[in-house]
């Protein structure tokens, strides 16, 4: 069954939709909402997820009963004091949990952060912390860059408008970027260059940086495009009406896409931050703290998937159509995570529930393959330019 489920997404077959997988189950493990999720990118088999009631769980994806009916069992938990002696309970997340992530370049490291103000990076086989980080606020975000190889840095976002830099490597702080005038709702480093950083505010601004700089942001990502007369005074270089609680590369890093409390969500440029003006029609986001979102890799054409109530919406990534939404859950769903070897997704939510959608495939037919071929010519080049567009201090 396995098998035959990689077998088929990866005869370049069309993935025309998503749908509940009724056959597959995930270990009910938390007490309270789910409100982050994570797949590790190595094996593509280990899930983290992060709860309300501050508990951390590792889920093995692998059917390992080879049945068409199975259940991903959940591995080990942290937080869950019954399971745990006294010298643990010290180290758990004493508040919520709001975002885990594996380490990107192996599954022996991963590291969470919460409301109790703090960061930790766990040794997952002995599942205590490496290293801790305290903060003044809660923390609402962090994220590794998957691609960085010249660097350690865990970005961080508070309630503090400075984005923290911490270092991995000597354990410290050790930079902070100044230009927010609001809480940090959401970081997010490019999948395509491993200094570029993104960073988004509750100030209604998402601001692009070179962490090698000192001199600041890149840009300041602007709706109107730099269009005056369309802005009000306050609206002047602002990605969204209201707060910004979301953001996501896409796979390539081409673009980023972002979400805000003013029921939008637009795709930019993120070479030159120009808004592309997609139009996704009303994306409901009443979000208080940072939306987990996020976009399909690997797939013919791209989706884009953003809770929404308790269900999660399915817009295409270019053309802004909302392709379906996937209803199962029986609450609001706070999160969700991308299974690029597989083509599913896997969504987490207040009913404590976690979903596997399963995609719903057209087989390729002889046109499509050669349109694909003339698209894949195109992207060729258009990369070289990209390469160009920013431009180094260093030289």
């Amino acid at each position: 069954k396995e098998q035959t489920r990689d077998n088929d997404v990866q005869q370049g077959t069309k993935v025309l939709s998503l749908e509940l997988n009724h056959n597959r189950d995930v270990d009910r493990i938390h007490g309270n909402g789910i409100n982050t999720l994570d797949i590790e990118v190595i094996d593509g088999r280990y899930m983290l997820s992060g709860g309300s009631d501050g508990v951390i769980v590792i889920y093995d994806l692998e059917n390992n009963s080879k049945k068409p009916q199975y259940t991903c069992k959940a591995i080990c938990t942290v937080g869950r004091s019954i399971l745990m002696c006294l010298h643990v309970i010290r180290h758990v997340h004493k508040f919520s949990v709001e975002t885990v992530q594996w380490y990107p370049h192996d599954t022996g490291m991963f590291v969470s952060s919460s409301f109790d103000k703090t960061l930790k990076v766990w040794d997952t086989e002995t599942l205590k912390p490496a290293e801790e980080f305290q903060f003044d606020g809660n923390v609402y975000c962090h994220h590794m860059c998957p691609i960085a190889r010249k660097h350690s840095l865990v970005a961080v976002g508070t309630k503090d408008p400075k984005v923290q830099l911490c270092d991995l490597k000597s354990g410290s702080r050790i930079h902070i970027l100044q230009g927010h005038r609001g809480e940090i709702l959401s970081v997010r480093w490019s999948p395509r260059y491993e200094h570029i950083l993104a960073t988004a505010s509750t100030d209604s601004r998402v601001r692009v940086w070179d962490v090698r700089r000192a001199s600041g942001s890149l840009f300041t990502l602007d709706q109107h495009n730099g269009d005056k007369s369309k802005a009000s005074s306050e609206a002047v270089n602002t990605a969204h009406n209201g707060r910004v609680n979301g953001l996501c590369f896409t796979a390539d890093g081409l673009h980023l896409l972002t979400t805000g409390t003013d029921d939008r969500m637009r795709l930019w440029n993120s070479a030159t931050g120009e808004n592309t003006l997609v139009n996704y029609g009303k994306v409901v986001n009443e979000s208080r703290k940072g939306l987990k979102f996020t976009v399909s890799r690997g797939c013919s054409p791209e989706f884009v998937f953003v809770p929404c109530g308790s269900s999660v919406a399915m817009y295409g990534l270019h053309s802004g159509q909302l392709i379906t939404m996937l209803r199962g859950h029986y609450n609001n769903v706070d999160c969700c995570e991308f299974h690029p070897d597989y083509q599913e997704l896997y969504s987490g939510g207040k009913d404590c529930n976690v979903l596997a959608w399963v995609p719903v495939l057209r087989q390729p037919d002889i046109e499509d393959d050669e349109t694909n071929s003339k698209r894949g010519g195109a992207q060729a080049a258009i990369n070289p330019a990209f390469e160009d567009a920013w431009s180094s201090d260093e030289d």
